[in-house]
């Protein structure tokens, strides 16, 4: 005897739990459990039993911990320290001290003993401090001849007699650059000027936080009849790097470093900086702040 076919069944519910308003069994005992659907539930909904609050809303892409380092995965790599402009204090410091260890690295002393039977050549030029410099490209902001340029005369050294500081501060003359130009001079007898012009950048590569990336090189513009060594080093400041060209001269009479940081100078590649353009703009500013004494010539 053949049975009969047993009801339809509908198909099951896509969350598992039992389908609303099924028929009871017609061969007796319980209706069986629903299988879940051939996806699973829907993202969104928790399964029977599970709080709401276990899984994240329709839509909402899952959240994952973050990895090791400081951002986590998927964060840039720290790169390197940033470059900016030093203030111009710290610029004026390491100008200033290039100076102060013209006699304080040893070659002062060394070459003093060396040279000491020679004679002092007589003082027939100075240096002064002017309002403006390059043709009133910049201007005047501090004179510290009296105050930090005393370092520089305190400072012993048996190649230089009567040592008077000339040390100036300038700004760029419309001042939204924010370009710096730091003088630091003096100007007495001295017996060894080369030696002295190469112990000025010697000085300022060692000073604290400095490091020399493009050694001195010797220019001679035309029109000015001097020599003139220029260089440029880095400097830290916390996390922040600057490039600082700096250019020097020496003669019997003066000696002087310059160092000019505008924007563009403070974040440049080191090797692009142009070294003979600012061996030519010193030149200039040594022949707009050197005088005679007492009427002598140029």
């Amino acid at each position: 005897m053949t049975m009969p076919p047993p009801p339809h069944q509908p198909p099951p519910t896509p969350y598992g739990g039992p389908v609303p308003n099924q028929p009871p069994n017609p061969y007796g005992g319980p209706v069986p459990p629903q299988q879940p659907g051939p996806y699973g539930p829907p993202q969104g909904f928790p399964p029977p039993g599970r709080p709401p609050q276990a899984y994240p809303g329709h839509g909402v892409p899952p959240q994952y911990p973050a990895g090791p380092g400081p951002g986590g995965w998927g964060q840039p790599p720290m790169g390197p320290p940033p470059k900016k402009k030093l203030s111009a204090g710290a610029i004026v410091a390491i100008v200033v001290g290039s100076l102060v260890l013209v006699g304080g690295i040893g070659y002062g002393v060394k070459a003093g003993l060396d040279s000491a039977t020679g004679p002092f050549p007589a003082a027939t030029h100075k240096l002064v401090v002017p309002q403006t410099l390059l043709g009133g490209e910049f201007t005047l902001v501090s004179d510290l001849s009296d105050t930090q340029g005393k370092e520089i005369e305190d400072t012993p050294d048996f190649t230089v007699k009567d040592a008077t500081a000339a040390v100036g501060q300038y700004s760029g003359a419309n001042g939204s650059d924010g370009s710096v130009l730091v003088l630091s001079g003096l100007y007495g007898q001295i017996k060894s000027p080369g030696s002295t012009r190469s112990s000025i950048l010697r000085g300022a590569a060692t000073d604290k936080g400095s490091k020399l990336v493009v050694k001195p090189r010797d220019f001679t513009p035309a029109g000015y009849g001097v020599t003139v060594s220029c260089q440029v080093t880095t400097s830290r400041d916390g996390l922040s790097t600057t490039t600082l060209p700096m250019c020097a001269w020496g003669d019997e009479n003066t000696a002087a470093a310059v160092a000019l940081v505008g924007a563009g100078e403070a974040t440049a590649d080191p090797q692009d900086i142009d070294l003979a353009d600012l061996a030519e703009k010193t030149a200039k500013i040594r022949a707009e702040i050197r005088k005679p004494i007492g009427g002598a010539g140029t």
